[in-house]
């Protein structure tokens, strides 16, 4: 099991995209940094063919940090504590640029 994170926007980066290519069965992704752009609505349709088992997140304090609010209700808000926490659970940790 492996947990994604993704610190650019798609308009950025390809890291979005191509994380999503790699994303297996009981993987997490995670947005942090400018990534947590990402889970706005106008981006929902990148996320439509995750396999089910995925687990989406976001950095709060960083969609707090851009006045994000309104964001894709598949993304689970975490804090410091669960970003470590996360990093533990999972096997391996992927950053994507």
């Amino acid at each position: 099991m492996t947990l994604h994170l993704i610190n650019k926007t798609p308009s950025e980066s390809s890291a979005l995209r191509d994380s999503l290519s790699a994303v297996s069965n009981g993987d997490a992704l995670l947005l942090i940094e400018n990534g947590v752009y990402a889970a706005m609505p106008a981006y929902a349709e990148l996320f439509t063919r995750l396999p089910g088992s995925v687990q989406c997140y976001l950095l709060e304090d960083d969609a707090i940090a851009r006045g994000l609010k309104d964001l894709n209700q598949d993304f689970r808000a975490i804090g410091y504590d669960g970003f470590v926490e996360l990093s533990c659970r999972y096997g391996k940790v992927v950053s994507w640029f």
